[in-house]
């Protein structure tokens, strides 16, 4: 069953029964301020941190589901119902939902009255603006109330959850007109206030839950609404809300509109007060001074609306291929900025409470959102390497509103030293920028201990190649990319944390997947080296790469696949010796993408035993044969059930690593089947069984072995929207970024015959056009570039020039 549809003209996802499988969400926001809403009007807004300014509660694993957000009741002669169909949940006559481009627009009728609100985050401001229509469609007068609702979180997420015994005493507002002022705790230590308006004369207002929900009552059905009245409360303590009360009139074919705006604000601490215990609304009357009529908010939307056209004109293509095209241009490349805002920090799986900004995470994230802004993207990078350790390793988590580590997950995932020199790399092909490398950056966040960026890759490479093991392949401490493979943990007791339990640091256990991680990005460090002018560094790098080049030959060739890892015992993981666990899809990918095996004829082999052995009709599932015991040994990635997460579930993530060696072997037709089958709009028609959205990545789809074989899980914030951009755009199509031009070098599926493309790289516009209906195993490729052959797939860059006209032909 669908549940909507695609409209690629106006780049939304169009959702056509409120009801969905799961609630199926949008962001909005892109820069400071954001909010996650769902297609019936759930979900909640923050200032740059989640955890610390969030502005409205939500409550996860609640029941109703998705029943807390920024919602509008109606109630016509005691009929009472929402325009996105929750929290009352009264059947519409009409209902849509359309998801688009940091904007949603839902819209319900009832009786003849439409309603309609568009909710959107400003480019520039730091709020959330509805703008709310209602329209009288019938052929009667009507006459009815309009109620706003929010619910004030009391910032700290956490402790607003947790510390009653404060939280119920402190709760204050202020009121005036038509603005209600959120200032819980900016009596003390804050300088910052949230509040809520609209633009227009009110009846009636209330800021206290207890009255306008009711003691025993709930926002299914407010007494307030349920009375058609408000009782002008002022919240003293317990929990404040926001709600207006607006008494309209409409005409048949009338319609009035109105702007909603909650927004954050804050002022210099001696700027505080106009007056004792009353909160300086300056900039809050600035930014609502904005946002009065109708043309003021729509001229915001269109601003809006250009921002995103102009981020995604940097990679466009044109097919007859719709569903890859739609992916590539609009849905793929908008989750990549989702994940540059968010990391992992808050969605409907993530509670915005705990893992903040991953260090692995954010590094990753940027090579799908680095083509886009660059520049933002060399702000992030600094950030993250702002939290590294003066060894080489780092914090694996930082809060995005200090930038510094948390101690929350701590370090010792040996796997995130090397993920900052991708990161570079990425930026430095992408803009060519090596001042970048100049940068002066501390180490822990201490200005100290600061040294330039290259320093910090240098320290990244030097960790891993001075933490071997027995083997002479990398450590792999307390997890690689796998957090779940705990092979220094040992675990016992319930409610341990697999990732901080047991020695951060094991002399042992070894990981193939760090192994591949340093044959490839050493590799690029050995490159950046060259390119600024170490030459001798570049050598001894390139030396260290072959010796674990060699060492993985020797040691990590299986017979037909990639070992995984071996263990705090020397013993082998992902081996045809073991009884579970035999084959794990990590090392097939990165050790094959770091040009392990190709000419020895592994690769080949290995990616064959992922056919056989790990393939299904949802994806590539991550190991086999799932794990049916807890395994002391192993940790957290034997503590699911089969099927589930990283025991045997289909990691979307780690598919297109299995897609990107597939075209280095010239396999074209299996690359893109691997990228289909967990591509959003390939598998759209399966709603039912996927449930989460189908217009962006998730996390995980449930493998073969699970009692829900083909769910899928933690969509939006995952490293799935990077990796799935990087294996199409620049590896089926072959457009990506070398560090002296752009190569163009397409591995394609017989089912694209043709395409074109527009590529804006170092401010030039390349038009690329790739002719394939002439492909065969044997064919003959020709490049032209302005009408004249080259040699290779790499275009040189030549500083001045604006436009390149590339076409690639087989013959």
């Amino acid at each position: 069953m669908k549940y909507g549809y695609f409209d690629d003209q106006d780049k939304e996802y169009v959702i056509t029964t409120p009801d969905t499988p799961v609630p199926w969400i949008n962001y909005l926001g892109s820069q400071d301020f954001f909010s996650l809403v769902s297609n019936t009007g759930g979900g909640y807004s923050f200032y740059k941190d989640a955890k610390l300014l969030r502005l409205t509660r939500y409550r996860y694993n609640n029941v109703p589901l998705d029943s807390n957000g920024h919602y509008y009741y109606i109630n016509e002669n005691g009929t009472i119902w929402n325009p996105g169909w929750q929290p009352t949940q009264t059947p519409l006559d009409f209902y849509e939902c359309r998801h688009g481009l940091g904007v949603t627009r839902y819209q319900g009728r009832k009786n003849g009255l439409s309603a309609s609100v568009t909710a959107f985050v400003p480019l520039h401001d730091t709020c959330e603006v509805h703008k709310v229509i209602l329209k009288n469609e019938s052929e009667e007068s009507k006459d009815f109330t309009l109620f706003s609702y929010v619910e004030f979180c009391l910032w700290n997420a956490v402790d607003d959850m947790t510390n009653f015994q404060r939280n119920l005493s402190t709760g204050e507002v202020e009121v005036e007109g038509s603005v209600i002022y959120h200032k819980t705790e900016y009596r003390e230590r804050r300088n910052h206030y949230a509040y809520y308006a609209v633009n227009s004369d009110i009846q009636g207002f209330d800021t206290d839950r207890n009255t306008f929900v009711g003691v025993y009552g709930s926002n299914q059905m407010p007494l307030m609404v349920k009375n058609n009245t408000s009782g002008n409360s002022m919240a003293s303590g317990w929990s404040p809300i926001g709600s207006h009360r607006l008494t309209l009139h409409l005409e048949p074919g009338e319609e009035t509109c109105f702007i909603f705006v909650l927004g954050y604000a804050e002022n210099p601490k001696e700027q505080k007060w106009t007056a004792p215990n009353v909160i300086n609304k300056e900039p809050a009357m600035s930014v609502l001074s904005k946002y009065q009529t109708g043309q003021q908010v729509d001229e915001a939307i269109t601003a809006l609306k250009h921002y995103w056209e102009e981020l995604l004109s940097n990679y466009s293509v044109t097919m007859a291929d719709e569903k890859t095209a739609r992916m590539v241009n609009i849905w793929n490349q908008y989750q990549c900025m989702v994940t540059f805002n968010m990391s992992r920090s808050a969605s409907y799986y993530e509670s915005g409470t705990g893992r903040g900004m991953g260090f692995r995470d954010s590094c990753q994230d940027l090579l799908g959102f680095v083509h886009m802004i660059p520049e933002r993207a060399r702000e992030r990078i600094i950030d993250i390497a702002s939290t590294q350790f003066e060894d080489g390793s780092a914090y694996h988590q930082y809060q995005p509103l200090t930038k510094k580590g948390n101690m929350d997950i701590g370090s010792g995932f040996n796997d995130d030293p090397l993920w900052l020199i991708a990161g570079v790399s990425a930026y430095i092909r992408e803009t060519g920028d090596l001042s970048i490398l100049e940068e002066s950056v501390p180490f822990d966040n201490d200005l100290e201990k600061s040294q330039p960026l290259m320093e910090h890759l240098r320290r990244s490479f030097q960790f891993t190649r001075t933490n071997l093991g027995p083997h002479g392949l990398p450590l792999i401490g307390r997890a690689d990319w796998n957090d779940c493979l705990n092979l220094n943990c040992f675990s016992t007791e319930p409610g341990e944390s697999f990732q901080t339990t047991g020695p951060s640091e094991g002399p042992v256990a070894e990981s193939l997947m760090i192994a591949g991680m340093f044959v490839k990005y050493g590799k690029e460090y050995a490159e950046i080296c060259r390119l600024t002018g170490l030459k001798t560094e570049a050598e001894e790098a390139e030396a260290s790469v072959q010796e674990l080049y060699d060492a993985v030959i020797q040691f990590g060739w299986d017979g037909s696949w990639f070992l995984r890892a071996y263990d705090a015992f020397g013993q082998k993981v992902g081996s045809k010796e073991c009884r579970e666990g035999q084959i794990f899809i990590e090392p097939q990918g990165f050790c094959i993408m770091g040009g392990i095996g190709i000419e020895e004829g592994h690769a080949k082999k290995a990616l064959d035993s992922v056919i056989e052995k790990l393939d299904t009709a949802c994806g590539i599932v991550l190991l086999q044969p799932a794990y049916t015991s807890y395994q002391e040994s192993l940790g957290e990635i034997s503590s699911y059930p089969p099927g589930y997460k990283e025991n045997a579930g289909i990691f979307c993530h780690n598919n297109p690593w299995i897609s990107i060696a597939e075209t280095l072997i010239g396999r074209g037709n299996r690359a893109f089947e691997v990228y289909r089958r967990t591509s959003p709009a390939h598998i759209e028609g399966n709603n039912e069984i996927y449930k989460a959205e189908p217009y962006v990545y998730a996390q995980m789809i449930a493998g073969k072995d699970a009692a829900h074989f083909g769910e899928a899980k933690n969509s939006w914030l995952t490293g799935t929207a990077a990796w799935s951009f990087v294996c199409i755009s620049q590896y089926i199509l072959g457009i990506r970024p070398g560090f002296n031009g752009l190569i163009v070098d397409p591995c394609l599926p017989d089912s694209i015959g043709e395409f074109s493309a527009v590529r804006k790289f170092r401010g030039a516009d390349y038009y690329i056009h790739v002719d394939h209906s002439k492909q065969n195993n044997h064919g003959t490729l020709t490049m032209l570039v302005d009408g004249k052959p080259v040699e290779g797939k790499e275009i040189p860059y030549v500083e001045g020039k604006k436009e390149y006209h590339i076409s690639l032909t087989w013959d």
